[in-house]
């Protein structure tokens, strides 16, 4: 099956190369990608609403090469909702001149059409686009707790809840999410938005508080040769310009593992048993969904 044309919410869509495997360890095809994507929407729309989206793309599936899109890519069509975001200062990048353009994902068509780019990671920033089409201040926070050899996932567990409790006492709820990588995530809505360096500063402190708590298992310094052995507490994603993997988004690894929402017992349960938590598939993730409902649901307005 080389291409269909199908109906979405009302936009039609041509879809190639259906029967083409991206994940080669897996056998996963395109059309596969596409029909998660179609069913989890319900769920990661929301979650995407209003946000610009930088994706990584895998045209020629995860072992062939990808590559970071932010902009807006010729041909989009021009049903597309795009937002214009500055970018001097914490914004973002000056080489493409001024200003990017980058897609804001908020309905089915534009996921599908994403999809069927083969852009399977979607990043999103930690500020939403206003109705006037500009960023806003930052309405939550975001850890990336990533392990440094030897240590895993366990080890991001343990990590994970010293830094709940530190979120915690600032007054901040936190949510997990399996990275689909190595690690976790941690997300805290704001109580109010904040400029982005001050978010910053806040997920800054928290991670030199921990390790300066918890030296030998917890790093809040960049430089690689810092983290073996160690959880290196990624404070730096909530810069202006910086994204992180959308809840409910594929990754391009050699298996179809998403950015999964988790509850805090399964986190627990991780911290205490090697064998506790793992990386998710996308199937599995559509049956917790299914079972759990959204893990990661929207603060009400």
């Amino acid at each position: 099956m080389s291409e269909i044309h199908v109906d979405v919410e009302g936009r039609t869509l041509k879809l190639t190369n259906l029967d083409k495997v991206l994940y080669p360890r897996t056998g996963t095809t395109k059309g596969e990608v596409l029909d998660y994507y179609a069913r989890i929407a319900p769920t990661l729309l929301p979650h995407l609403r209003d946000r610009a989206v930088t994706r990584i793309r895998w045209p020629h599936g995860v072992e062939g090469g990808s590559f970071f899109e932010k902009n807006a890519p010729a041909g989009t069509p021009s049903w597309v909702r795009t937002a214009r975001v500055p970018t001097s200062g914490s914004r973002g990048e000056s080489r493409h001149g001024d200003h990017l353009v980058f897609p804001v994902v908020d309905d089915l068509a534009t996921l599908t059409w994403l999809a069927n780019l083969a852009a399977l990671e979607l990043h999103v920033h930690q500020w939403r686009v206003g109705r006037n089409g500009r960023p806003r201040n930052a309405d939550r926070i975001v850890v990336d707790l990533d392990p440094g050899e030897p240590a895993g996932l366990p080890e991001c567990c343990e990590a994970a809840l010293w830094a709940r409790d530190a979120l915690a006492e600032r007054g901040l709820t936190t949510r997990p999410v399996l990275s689909g990588s190595k690690g976790l995530h941690l997300y805290a809505d704001l109580p109010s938005r904040l400029p982005p360096e001050e978010s910053t500063a806040l997920a800054k402190e928290v991670a030199e508080e921990l390790q300066a708590a918890h030296p030998k298992a917890v790093t809040a310094t960049m430089a690689k040769a810092k983290r073996g052995g160690k959880v290196f507490f990624d404070w730096s994603q909530n810069a202006g310009s910086k994204t992180t993997v959308a809840p409910y988004s594929l990754r391009g690894r050699e298996r179809p593992f998403v950015a999964a929402p988790v509850t805090w017992a399964e986190v627990e349960e991780g911290a205490s048993d090697d064998l506790g938590l793992e990386q998710l598939r996308y199937e599995q993730v559509l049956d917790r969904v299914a079972d759990l409902g959204d893990l990661f649901a929207v603060r009400p307005a």
